[in-house]
């Protein structure tokens, strides 16, 4: 897939136009970040991931505001995927 990263940063990406793209991503713990067990899931290798609602969004995101409702516990990966770079902009770009 070539994405227009341009075009598509024409608008700048805002919490308050966030979309919450990451949030459908699945999201594999390599850290302890203290997230509370009832969102950490096993996957069929043994890994632990983010438990994923059956739509596909994260159970952590409070989806009437479209904010994590762990911030300060947030995986690793969370912390490290910047609202409004590159793979932002490539999940944005596939709604």
């Amino acid at each position: 897939m070539v994405v227009d990263v341009i075009s598509l940063s024409e608008t700048e990406v805002s919490c308050a136009n966030c979309k919450a793209c990451c949030c459908r991503l699945q999201v594999i713990l390599i850290t302890d970040t203290g997230v509370p067990n009832h969102f950490i899931d096993t996957d069929k290798w043994g890994g632990r991931t983010m438990v994923q609602l059956d739509d596909g969004w994260c159970a952590a995101l409070d989806r009437n505001t479209l904010m994590c409702t762990i911030y300060e516990k947030r995986p690793m990966v969370c912390r490290d995927f910047v609202m409004g770079e590159y793979e932002c902009l490539v999940e944005r770009s596939s709604l």
